[in-house]
C-alpha cells in the first residue's frame, strides 16, 4: 500500500474513534468545546518552568492546557488568482474541482485546523461559516455549522451561500458534504493534517483551493522553524539522564467498558511523542495505527504516563473510574502513581498550525505538571 493511502486509511481509523464519542508566553484556554470566546490563561514561557528531577516519578493526574494558535496570521493577506482547478481528494477517489470565487469561504475539520490554516493565510474575514473546533481571535462571531461537533447541518450551509467549502474528510456524513456540489458549491476534500508532515501538505492544498498557492511555502517555512523552535526549548526540560525519561502511552477509552484503543504510528500522537523527547511504548513494541489493545499487554509496555482525551477520561468517571474500570491500567506504572495527563479532544489531532501549541503543553504537563496547579 502507498504512504498516502496508507496514511488515508489510518486518518479514517482516528476520525472513526472520535465519533464514537512559540516562544513568548502562551495563551491557553479551551478550544475543542466550541467557546472560541473561551477566558484566556497567561502561561509563562517553558525557559521560565521548574521542570521534574524525575518526571517518571511524579504522581497525581494533570489535564494539559493547550495554547494559540501562536502563529500569526499573515500580515498582508494575498490576492487571489482564480479561477483554479484543483484536485478533491474524495473518498471515492480524486476529482478535479473549480473554484471561481474565494470571498465566502466554509472551511470544515473535526479539529478545526483547516479554518485555522485558512486563518493562518490571513483569510478570516473571508470565513462566513466554521466548525465547532475552529477557535481563532474573532472567530466566535462567525456561525457555527456542525450540529454536535461532527455533524454538517447541511441547511445551515446553504443558508450562508458560501463561494467554497473546503473540507478534511473528518466531518460528516460526508455524503451529506458532497452533495452540496449538487447545489452549485464547489466542494474540496484536502488531506487531514495530524503531524508535521501532513500539515505542510495541507497548507500547501488548501491555500491552492483559495486561489493562492504561492503564499503556502512561506507559512509551511514558518510552521516547521516554529515547531523547530518548540522543540528546542522543550529539550530544555527534560531530564538529563536517559533512564528518567518517561514512557508515554496513548490510549483512546470512552465509557466503562473493557476495550480501549492503543495509538501508534501514524496516529498524530507519535509524532507529539518524539517531539516532547518522551519514550513512546507504543513505538517500541512496533505498533501501527489505531487498534485495540489487550490488558497484558499494556500490562507489560509498563508505561508512566498514559494521555488520554478529556472526554473520553470523563466518560470514564474521571481518574478512580478509570482506575476502578479498567484493572490493567491501575496495574502499570502510571496506574499506581495515577500519572494520566488528559488532552482536549479535538486539540490533541489538530495538526496544522496547531502543532507547536500542542508540544508546547504537553511538555508542560510531562514535565512541569505542577506549574499548572
Amino acid at each position: 500500500m502507498r504512504l498516502g493511502s496508507r496514511r488515508r486509511v489510518l486518518t479514517a481509523a482516528v476520525v472513526a474513534l472520535l465519533g464514537l464519542g512559540l516562544t513568548a508566553c502562551q495563551t491557553g484556554g479551551a478550544h475543542g468545546g466550541g467557546d472560541a470566546a473561551a477566558e484566556a490563561v497567561e502561561l509563562p514561557a517553558l525557559s521560565e518552568l521548574t521542570p521534574l528531577e524525575d518526571p517518571r516519578a511524579y504522581e497525581g493526574p494533570t489535564t494539559a492546557v493547550v495554547g494559540g494558535p501562536s502563529i500569526p496570521p499573515l500580515a498582508e493577506a494575498p490576492a487571489a488568482e482564480l479561477p483554479v482547478t484543483v484536485v478533491s481528494k474524495d473518498g471515492a477517489g480524486d476529482t478535479e474541482i473549480t473554484v471561481e470565487d474565494a470571498s465566502r469561504i466554509v472551511p470544515l475539520s473535526l479539529s478545526g485546523s483547516v479554518g485555522e490554516l485558512v486563518y493562518a493565510f490571513g483569510l478570516a474575514d473571508h470565513i462566513v461559516g466554521r466548525d465547532i473546533s475552529t477557535s481563532f481571535p474573532g472567530s466566535d462571531e462567525i456561525p457555527v455549522i456542525t450540529k454536535d461537533g461532527h455533524s454538517v447541518d447541511a441547511e445551515a450551509v446553504l443558508a450562508l451561500n458560501p463561494s467554497v467549502i473546503i473540507t478534511d474528510g473528518s466531518i460528516g456524513p460526508v455524503d451529506v458534504v458532497l452533495q452540496l456540489r449538487d447545489a452549485g458549491i464547489p466542494v474540496v476534500t484536502v488531506d487531514r493534517a495530524i503531524d508535521p508532515e501532513s500539515s505542510f501538505a495541507t497548507a500547501q492544498q488548501v491555500a491552492d483551493a483559495l486561489g493562492i498557492g504561492d503564499a503556502a511555502p512561506g507559512l509551511v517555512d514558518t510552521l516547521r522553524q516554529a515547531i523547530a523552535d518548540k522543540e528546542a526549548e522543550v529539550a530544555e526540560l527534560r531530564p538529563e539522564d536517559p533512564a528518567k525519561l518517561p514512557r508515554v502511552a496513548f490510549l483512546y477509552v470512552r465509557g466503562t467498558a473493557g476495550i480501549f484503543y492503543l495509538f501508534g504510528e501514524g496516529s498524530g500522537v507519535d509524532s507529539l511523542v518524539r517531539s516532547v523527547g518522551a519514550v513512546d511504548v507504543a513505538e517500541e513494541i512496533g505498533w501501527v495505527g489505531e487498534k485495540p489493545m489487550t490488558e497484558e499487554a499494556l500490562i507489560a509496555m509498563e508505561p508512566d504516563i498514559i494521555l488520554v482525551m478529556t472526554k473520553g477520561l470523563e466518560s470514564a468517571g474521571g481518574v478512580d473510574g478509570l482506575l476502578a474500570a479498567q484493572p490493567s491500567i491501575a496495574l502499570t506504572p502510571a496506574g499506581e502513581r495515577r500519572r494520566i495527563i488528559d488532552v482536549d479532544d479535538s486539540v490533541l489531532f489538530a495538526g496544522g498550525t496547531r502543532i507547536p501549541d500542542v508540544i508546547d503543553g504537553l511538555a508542560r504537563a510531562i514535565y512541569a505538571p505542577d506549574s499548572l496547579a
